[in-house]
This record gives C-alpha cells, structure tokens and sequence, in this order.
C-alpha cells in the first residue's frame, strides 16, 4: 500500500492537518490502495526534517507540509527558511513535498484567513492525491490560473 505523509505544526493557528486528512480521507482508495502517515512538528523550521524522515523512515511517495508563518517581519524570513529546508528535503529524496503555508497577514479578517487555511490545505491534499494517482487532472488544470483558497485568477489571453 502507498502511503502519503502529511505534517502540520502545533504554532499554526489553524488545524490545516485535519482538514487536509479530512480531504485525503475522501480520495478514492484511501485505506485500500493507501494509506496517510501524519506528524505534527512544533515550527515550520521543522518542516523540512519530518517530510525527510516521512520519505525515507516511513516510505511516504509524497508529502503534504502545512505551516502557518505569523505577522513579524522575521516570520517571513523564518518562512523563508523553513521552504529552503522543504526544497531541499525533495531534492535529497527525489520526491514532491507540496509546501502548503497560510502567512497569517494574507487575510485581516479570521474568517477570512480560516477559509483560506481551510481552501488551501484541502486542494494540496487533492493535489498530492492527484500526482500519485490521476496526473492528467494537474494537465488538464495547467495554464488556467488555479488558485488555492482564493477566487482562481484565470488564464491569460490576447
């Protein structure tokens, strides 16, 4: 059975693992044709050692990190950091790590910033779904301006 990593952090200020275990819960095959390994990390520095440790400890084929970078200027460049971290943790195991971070000055507004958390946490999930088992749905969606947890921009023509 495959299987698909999912890691979150517990300084999020949302769940977006349960959502995005909500939404692998849902895929066709989930329980028979895989199955979801999930951890919880304390940052999102440390994003990068657990999807490491979810490929290779835990035979993960693909893994879904969720983290939630906060206001402060030195969140952003912790942010950045941490998606250095992630970058390479897929390139030293040859294998896709779909960051998934919500920066919390995205939205003013809580529950505007919970439905992005939400949006954006449940179509990684699918995406990662989708890059295992059903690629030409990522084809079909190419150049079309698909956005996760806000209105899609849609494609540009002239």
């Amino acid at each position: 059975m495959d299987r698909i990593g999912v890691v979150d952090t517990m300084f999020a200020r949302y769940d977006m693992g349960a959502e995005a275990l909500d939404e692998l819960a849902g895929c066709p095959g989930h329980g028979e044709l895989f199955e979801v390994v999930y951890r919880t990390v304390p940052g999102f520095k440390d994003l990068g050692v657990a999807c490491k440790r979810l490929v290779e400890h835990d035979g993960c084929r693909i893994v879904v990190a969720l983290g939630m970078p906060g206001r402060a200027a030195i969140d952003q460049v912790c942010a950045h950091e941490a998606s250095q971290g992630i970058m390479l943790a897929q390139l030293l195991t040859s294998t896709h790590v779909l960051e998934v971070f919500v920066h919390e000055n995205e939205e003013e507004d809580p529950a505007a910033l919970a439905r992005v958390c939400r949006e954006r946490a449940r179509k990684h999930a699918r995406n990662a779904f989708w890059m295992l088992y059903e690629p030409d749905q990522l084809t079909r969606r190419a150049g079309r301006g698909v956005r996760q947890g806000y209105e899609d921009a849609g494609p540009i023509t002239g």
